[in-house]
């Protein structure tokens, strides 16, 4: 087109082509800043339901440490740290976000103009000031880097979580890069200095997932890995543990004592406990002693245990009651005093000093399964609350009686599982196109043997809804797939299902699914 000379319509022609090269050009540009503005829809389509799903977990634990502060109260107390620092730091990456949009005017649908947003003036200007971060620049780093130095803290040296401090380290490493001209950059400016202003948004979108993710996985960690294994016998604890609760005056006090841990048994090199006769049975010091007086009574001892060539003492401390007579049941619920609809609920009942078959419980639907043991199925009780009641024939042949109140509850929410993972699956078409979806209800499901089916749910695919019946995707919602791009998102919700008690719970919790390529 260059060379020779050209007739005044070749030189039309010519010049039509280019300028329908620079529209192409300018469509293309268009396209790319539409589908940051789209990404950063969907980031943040995911951010919402990972800040849902959090909450839940966070709801869990919450539950777990009021009903079980011994096992469950250190763990909540280090999640409400991470949902505070989380939340501070999402909120900080979410002004800086309204930072640069602010000089955009938000369309009638209240998007962002993303074909409009090409420029990143506002960060250029306000971010860096010569080859350096601007007094704006250093304060994000820094905020960045005081979110994982706070989170990281919350964990210390613990070696229990030492898988999630180093995902943090990875998934918030903020030094420098080195770009693919080998230059050094510092890590801002390798990723927002020069870029459109909505792929900055998109970007800042996505390192709030990340802080979603982190804090995901601590939640997860902290409901399921409250205890630590150890073997040294410095960080084992001696458990006194009675025959009886309670003693009348006059009776031989009866009681073992056992460690706790979680290696195989270590015999002592020797054992005191009061003065107490004691003898050692399979790794337990077993021993008796006169009652006493009624009152409380402390019991006192010590194990001994030669570790690394040394004697390692652990103290025995106990307490235990002595009563003149029983006049009240020992009434006691597996689970909190709490009974769940249509599902089998363990219980302990029993009167202290009185024989088990001198004891009669009566409840709605409660049936004997042992010895002090019982099982009570209320099915769909519609009240609030419900009593079981006990009588006891005394040796004199008095008989006494006492009840106990029980607060009825819901089961609790199932938790749908995309091929066996909550939450935020991640892969590939193929992955997702023959995903089996269940549901599940943790805990709950295995200490109350519930089991749950997934009768039908729906997949959101760029926001169309598809119903799938059973627990597979429907045949258009797997060609629907078939046009989705890398981090396109399948929502997984409004599951059904049906459980083995014919219970149904009021809540299931969805789950989604990331294409990663």
């Amino acid at each position: 087109m260059a060379g020779g000379k050209l007739s005044p319509r070749q030189k039309m022609v010519n010049l039509m082509y280019l300028v329908f090269i620079a529209m192409l050009a300018l469509n293309m540009s268009k396209e790319v800043l539409s589908a940051f503005g789209l990404m950063n829809e969907k980031f943040e389509v995911v951010n919402k339901f990972s800040e849902e799903y959090n909450n839940s977990l966070f709801s869990t634990l919450e539950t777990k440490a009021s009903e079980n502060p011994a096992q469950f109260g250190v763990p909540y107390s280090k999640a409400k740290k991470v949902q505070q620092i989380s939340k501070e730091i999402y909120s900080y990456l979410g002004s800086l976000k309204s930072d640069v949009s602010k000089e955009f005017e938000k369309e009638e649908d209240g998007k962002l103009p993303y074909e409009q947003m090409d420029k990143g003036g506002y960060i250029d200007e306000n971010w860096f000031e010569g080859d350096g971060y601007s007094k704006k620049g250093s304060e994000i780093i820094g905020k960045l880097e005081n979110y994982k130095k706070e989170i990281a803290a919350v964990f210390g040296v613990d070696v229990k979580y030492k898988i999630i401090v180093e995902t943090l380290n990875k998934k918030f490493n903020f030094a420098d890069v080195i770009d693919r001209e080998k230059v050094t950059k510092k890590y801002l400016a390798y990723h927002f200095e020069g870029f459109p202003a909505i792929a900055s948004i998109a970007k800042l979108t996505s390192i709030q997932n990340d802080v979603k993710s982190v804090e995901q996985d601590i939640y997860n960690a902290l409901i399921g890995n409250t205890t630590a294994q150890t073997a040294s016998m410095k960080n084992y604890k001696a458990i006194v543990i009675m025959d009886k609760s309670l003693f009348f005056q006059g009776e031989t006090v009866t009681g073992r004592v056992v460690l706790g841990r979680y290696d195989e048994t270590t015999v002592p090199t020797s054992v005191s406990v009061g003065g107490a006769s004691v003898s050692m049975e399979n790794g337990q010091a077993i021993f008796k002693m006169s009652a006493g007086a009624v009152g409380d009574h402390d019991i006192k001892g010590k194990f001994t245990f030669k570790e690394d060539e040394k004697l390692i003492p652990i103290d025995i401390e106990g307490k235990y009651a002595v009563v003149p007579k029983p006049n009240t049941a020992s009434i006691s619920s597996d689970n909190m005093k709490v009974i769940y609809k249509g599902v089998n609920n363990p219980m302990t009942i029993s009167f202290p000093g009185i024989s088990d078959n001198n004891v009669t419980v009566s409840a709605p639907g409660i049936k004997k399964s042992g010895n002090s043991q019982y099982i009570w199925n209320i099915g769909d009780f519609g009240g609030k609350e419900v009593f079981v009641s006990v009588n006891a024939k005394l040796p004199d042949g008095k008989t006494v009686s006492d009840k106990q109140k029980f607060r009825v509850k819901d089961i609790p929410p199932a938790t749908a599982l995309l091929n066996g993972k909550a939450g935020t699956t991640i892969g590939s078409k193929g992955e997702i196109s023959s995903a089996t979806i269940t549901a599940d209800f943790g805990d709950f499901g295995k200490d109350y043997k519930v089991t749950a089916t997934v009768k039908s749910f729906n997949a959101v695919i760029n926001k169309v809804s598809y119903p799938c019946p059973g627990g597979s995707l429907s045949s258009s919602a797997a060609n629907a797939i078939k046009n989705l791009g890398k981090n396109d998102v399948i929502l997984i919700d409004q599951i059904q299902v049906v459980t083995n008690t014919g219970i149904k719970p009021k809540t299931v919790f969805s789950c989604s699914f990331r294409i990663n390529n």
